[in-house]
């Protein structure tokens, strides 16, 4: 059986801005008070594992360590088949030290021209970590593909140009609201939700 969230307060094992907000609006009705690893001072860890769940489980280890506070961590990125699959786990790296992702998305589309399948997902890893080391992860994908030039200005990271499967408006031309329904990581917090906070209100 899964463990199950038994506190109140939970840290956001990341310094992004984006993630933080989505990740904080998600768990808004279940009246936990959420606190970032930023503000805690929390250093950011080296990501060196091999997938997405390997760093999600060692960013949330790390907060929930260095706080001894449960953490949850978000590991995640955008699949491109065409490309072999990068940026992957590396597609926070193809923004470079100053998180360009206008760069990282002129960068793939470079390497897609010439190129017919431009099919892509988003892969998000939660992982939600105790500070006896103990980790639930969980994965969510969202497929679509990749237009250009880059439509809309909400969301973050590779948003503008990924078109999910059945839908007319980018992740970066979405309502919040809209994109939280059919997101990667909505997916993944919805198994998150189910096998370690359950219903909203229920409390922890």
């Amino acid at each position: 059986m899964p463990r199950r969230f038994a506190g109140d307060r939970l840290v956001i094992a990341s310094h992004n801005a984006g993630k933080i907000g989505e990740i904080s609006a998600l768990l808004r009705p279940f009246g936990v008070a959420i606190v970032s690893a930023a503000a805690l001072g929390l250093p950011e860890p080296e990501e060196t594992g091999a997938s997405f769940e390997e760093n999600a489980a060692l960013k949330a280890v790390a907060a929930a360590r260095g706080s001894s506070l449960p953490a949850l961590a978000d590991d995640s990125g955008l699949v491109v088949p065409a490309l072999g699959g990068d940026p992957g786990i590396y597609s926070a790296r193809w923004a470079g030290a100053t998180r360009d992702f206008a760069q990282a998305m002129q960068r793939v589309e470079e390497k897609l021209a010439g190129k017919a399948d431009r099919r892509a997902f988003f892969v998000a890893v939660l992982a939600l970590a105790w500070p006896d080391g103990h980790v639930e992860s969980f994965r969510g994908e969202a497929h679509g593909s990749l237009v250009w030039p880059p439509r809309g200005t909400r969301g973050f990271g590779y948003d503008p140009v990924f078109l999910p499967e059945g839908a007319t408006l980018t992740f970066g031309e979405m309502e919040p609201d809209r994109k939280h329904r059919i997101s990667h990581r909505a997916e993944a917090f919805g198994m998150l939700v189910a096998a370690c906070f359950g219903a909203p209100g229920e409390g922890g």
